[in-house]
């Protein structure tokens, strides 16, 4: 089964690329019927308030809700806005199903993006090195304890996993690393 890329809008073709370099099959998904056929989904980055009304337009916010009662999710920037349980700055509606607290555009304007280095700490493997491209990048500002946090930026989560749950609040696509992607394969086809 693939893994499904939400392509609505916002960075989908990287994620296929990265995806296709380690030999996993992919889907644009647009529909509730593509998004059946997946094992996994990413929701990438773009714009937030302009994923919500697509996802409405098409229909798609029961399908994915209950798609994430049984599958992984990877919310990548704009994505990690929609899975938290709560949204600032200013506040919005979100999918609600990753127990954290998120400030929208924390860092700034497009022009103080940034890119940084920082220790990536993924379950069961050894600290490495991950380049963050960051975008009007979303900030966690509050998380419950069930919330593991496998990086961190000046001290803030950077990149968290709630139980097959993925998020980056960074642009891993933009970035040589295909870690993220890996793990998050890993997550989609683990048992149980």
């Amino acid at each position: 089964m693939p893994i499904g890329i939400l392509a609505l809008q916002g960075a989908v073709e990287l994620h296929h690329h990265k995806l296709r370099t380690i030999g996993v099959e992919t889907v644009s998904v647009r529909t509730a019927e593509e998004l059946r056929t997946c094992q996994g989904l990413i929701i990438p980055g773009g714009e937030s308030t302009t994923f919500l009304k697509l996802i409405h337009e098409n229909n798609l916010r029961e399908p994915i809700l209950a798609f994430t009662k049984r599958q992984p999710v990877w919310g990548v920037c704009a994505g990690s806005i929609l899975m938290a349980k709560k949204v600032e700055n200013p506040s919005q509606e979100s999918f609600g199903f990753v127990p954290i607290r998120v400030r929208r555009n924390a860092y700034g304007r497009q022009n103080e993006s940034f890119i940084a280095v920082f220790a990536l700490n993924l379950p069961g493997r050894p600290s490495l090195p991950q380049e963050g491209v960051f975008i009007r990048a979303p900030q966690v500002v509050e998380w419950e304890d069930e919330v593991a946090v496998l990086a961190k930026h000046e001290d803030k989560p950077v990149a968290l996993q709630y139980r097959q749950h993925l998020i980056t609040t960074f642009h891993p696509e933009l970035s040589e690393s295909l870690a993220l992607h890996k793990y998050f394969f890993s997550l989609c086809t683990a048992d149980g």
